[in-house]
């Protein structure tokens, strides 16, 4: 698998997904508290901001438009951020 496949795989399967599903947490938050803090309105400025960039790089895999070293660069960004948030969320992450 090219690492445009494996980009566009991560992005339509794995990352875009997920920042939806943040998205209705944070909807069904607001929804329960019937307000939108401050902290939440910004979050969700910034994750459709990063949900409609991903979109885009998509949309230029599908054109084309994508370099084989610009999505291995991609490729290992994503991998390392998720492999931080995993480590995060099981408590492994070292203090410097």
């Amino acid at each position: 698998m090219s690492y445009i496949e494996k980009l566009e795989e991560l992005l339509t399967k794995s990352v875009i997904p997920d920042i939806t599903d943040r998205l209705d947490e944070i909807f069904e938050e607001i929804a329960g508290n019937k307000e939108a803090t401050q902290d939440a309105k910004e979050e969700i400025e910034e994750l459709r901001e990063f949900k409609s960039d991903l979109e885009d790089v998509v949309e230029e895999i599908k054109n084309g438009d994508m370099e084989e070293e610009e999505a291995k660069e991609l490729v290992a960004d994503i991998l390392s951020a998720q492999e931080g948030e995993a480590e995060e969320e099981f408590g492994f992450v070292e203090e410097e």
